[in-house]
């Protein structure tokens, strides 16, 4: 569109949307004119009408202000029909002869540009004459949707997951080029599962086991619930959620491995394990074939030096500002060094650190992720009701909740309100921060008060995939320039490929390298020697280490090396 008709444009189509009772979103590049535009519509009911229409009228509009209508990806068959409104009958009818002169039995993309359907034709619909959905009970909350049946079609097939250069999504089908491990393969999967076309589900939704079990499985068996799609996709599709949903069914019918339960269990035994490291340890690597751990693979190791709960207490009294600390699983029994050196950055900042601690004593909190990770979502709603419990009174004062680990800090803020939905989670959920995002906020405030000196270093950093997702990859970047003289540079790179638990599997190992050899594994062996790698994501660390056998640094761990 001219850019000096593309704010009335905007306006009479506003206009349009609404006559047929409707509202759209509008996206791209408004800059040179160009519109993506779309309509919210229930094509399942009235919505092809109602699409025809705008179209119609909106067709009529760019033509009047001497626009063109076609996409800017192509014309394809919704957009073909509208080409002859443009360029008139005589050359419409002038490129179906050529058309015919270089493709005479019809063979070359049929229906676009020349002899295009109608694009309400039913015939092409998704959503066909009939279409009709049975989903199981579900066991997390999906009312912002309307229900998990159309939280899976929100995908419209844009096929925006189907990118190499640049983003997060989708680790899987950028390591292996297939359609069936792509955000909108799945998708689409579990969209002909619910809808029957899979098999049928059963007369009782609330008993019913879920459709085409074997078939959704394997669709999302290289899911690596990295969230990219959340936020990338244009129409903001949570494969991990879904997973999360549909896993929980899978294993109501499927039994643990023992390799399940030693994933979806360690926060259970993680503190008996490090009090005996040395032999939890042994076993670790003694047992990895029997439970079916990739061989090459070293276990993250147990220690003994555990952060105690009055670790925080050891720090100089203060008047500044409170802050609860939620130790995780992975920085408590694995890397209590990040711990200990977020204490000492915090209260280097003039803060009170509280360490998150159950109500009423006994074992440490724990955000849930492994259980949700294996299907187990009464388990992890159990563990989230406790540390929810325990933290409610914090939140209520207005003490930020800071964690250290993404996948579990970002549990507080996207999986608890769908595990216990309601305003305590909501509460948690607005006062849960990353040790970056917490440093930042304060620091663009004015309220930060931490003397560090400088290091004359080159830091690489890689950022977990739940970073990028959730928007925080500019905090951890702040964070660091917090330091004077350290030079940053980011690795452009999907998933790191380890993934929790995923890297580890023996069964995806090498799909789980070749995420990582994408991007992240070259920059880091081309990185010098002196370089400061950066990872907050325990799983990122242990990949770096395995892959390229060098240590990666938790972001607090350098700061903690710029305190003055």
């Amino acid at each position: 569109m001219p850019l000096e008709h593309l704010a009335e444009y905007t306006e009479r189509l506003t206009q349009v949307f609404e006559k047929h009772g409707t509202r759209g979103t509008w996206y791209a590049h408004a800059s040179v004119g160009t519109l993506h535009v779309r309509p919210v519509l229930d094509m399942r009911r009235d919505g092809a009408a109602k699409m025809r229409a705008i179209a119609e009228e909106a067709c009529a509009m760019v033509k009047e202000f001497k626009g063109a209508y076609s996409g800017e990806h192509g014309d394809g068959l919704v957009r073909s029909e509208w080409i002859a409104p443009f360029f008139g009958p005589r050359l419409t009818a002038a490129l179906g002869e050529i058309k015919s002169w270089l493709d005479p039995k019809g063979l070359m993309n049929p229906g676009k540009i020349v002899d295009p359907p109608r694009m309400d034709d039913k015939a092409l619909f998704r959503f066909a004459p009939g279409y009709a959905t049975q989903a199981p009970r579900t066991v997390l909350d999906w009312s912002e949707w309307g229900g998990f049946d159309k939280a899976v079609e929100m995908c419209n097939n844009n096929g925006h997951c189907r990118k190499f250069d640049a983003g997060t999504m989708c680790p899987s089908y950028r390591a292996t080029g297939d359609e069936a491990h792509l955000t909108r393969g799945r998708a689409n999967t579990l969209r002909l599962a619910l809808s029957g076309q899979l098999g049928q589900m059963g007369s009782d939704p609330e008993d019913a086991s879920f459709p085409a079990l074997d078939e959704v499985k394997a669709a999302l068996d290289l899911c690596v619930s990295c969230k990219g799609c959340k936020r990338e996709c244009p129409t903001g599709i949570d494969m991990a959620r879904m997973k999360v949903e549909f896993m929980a069914h899978y294993r109501k019918q499927r039994a643990l491995s023992l390799r399940d339960r030693l994933i979806a269990y360690l926060p259970r035994y993680a503190r008996l394990a490090s009090a005996m490291a040395p032999l939890a340890n042994l076993a670790q690597d003694l047992g990895k074939r029997i439970a079916r751990f990739a061989p090459e693979r070293r276990p993250p190791r147990f220690r003994r030096d555990v952060v105690g709960r009055d670790e925080s207490a050891a720090g100089p009294a203060s008047e500044g500002r409170d802050v609860v600390l939620f130790v995780d699983t992975f920085n408590r029994y694995f890397e209590p060094e990040n711990t200990r050196a977020a204490i000492r950055v915090l209260q280097a900042a003039g803060c009170n650190v509280h360490l998150a601690e159950p109500a009423g004593g006994g074992r440490p909190l724990c955000c849930g992720r492994t259980f949700l990770a294996t299907g187990l979502v009464d388990q992890a709603r159990s563990e989230a009701t406790r540390t929810l419990e325990a933290l409610t009174p914090w939140v209520e004062r207005g003490v930020p909740i800071v964690g250290l680990e993404p996948s579990c800090l970002f549990g507080l803020r996207d999986e608890f309100p769908a595990l216990l939905p309601g305003a305590r989670s909501t509460a948690l959920a607005s006062s849960a921060l990353l040790f970056e995002e917490y440093l930042v906020r304060e620091a663009d405030a004015g309220r930060l008060r931490l003397a560090l000196r400088p290091l004359a270093a080159d830091v690489l950093l890689h950022g977990h995939c739940h970073q990028k997702a959730f928007g925080a990859m500019g905090a951890v970047e702040g964070a660091l320039r917090l330091v004077p003289q350290l030079k940053l540079s980011t690795v452009e790179s999907s998933c790191c490929g380890m993934a929790g638990s995923f890297g580890y599997e023996a069964e995806h190992y090498a799909v789980s390298m070749k995420m990582a050899e994408a991007a992240l594994l070259p920059a880091v062996r081309r990185a010098p020697a002196d370089t400061i790698v950066v990872a907050d994501g325990t799983s990122c660390r242990h990949q770096i280490a395995d892959g390229a056998d060098r240590a990666a640094l938790h972001v607090a761990r350098v700061l903690e090396q710029a305190l003055a």
